[in-house]
């Protein structure tokens, strides 16, 4: 399966890879305005684009959604990398969907190694 999964797209979670087996009921480009974000609140699943590894637009985009009281899942999608996992779980995203040359690249295991984000996530230890 591990074969199957590095050729096709996969979703990371903090228990590793799995397959994709939704699509997202919208797609939001990194430059899409915070004001237009109301819009979007009822969707059931919403990825965000990262078109490029240095892009971090996506990250303010899904904390201003959660701060807005979205509550269905966020996925991002596009140039991510295993050592960008944690700072996406923090921010709201429920899952990465990996492309199947970082998958390659960059195995579940290296993945999973970044799932303990709460441990680390030092905004939440100084809010009590």
């Amino acid at each position: 399966m591990t074969d199957r999964l590095n050729s096709e797209r996969v979703i990371a979670r903090d228990d590793g890879f799995h397959p994709l087996v939704q699509e997202a009921d919208e797609v939001l480009a990194p430059d899409t305005p915070l004001a237009d974000l109301e819009q979007y609140l009822d969707r059931e699943l919403i990825a965000i684009d990262f078109p490029s590894f240095t892009d971090g637009r996506g990250f303010s985009l899904a904390r201003r959604l959660r701060e807005l009281g979205y509550q269905g899942r966020l996925r991002a999608s596009g140039r991510l990398i295993a050592d960008q996992y944690a700072m996406a779980r923090r921010v709201g995203f429920c899952e990465v969907e990996v492309a199947p040359d970082i998958a390659a690249r960059q195995p579940q295991d290296q993945w999973i190694a970044r799932a303990d984000w709460k441990a680390f996530d030092h905004r939440a230890k100084l809010a009590g």
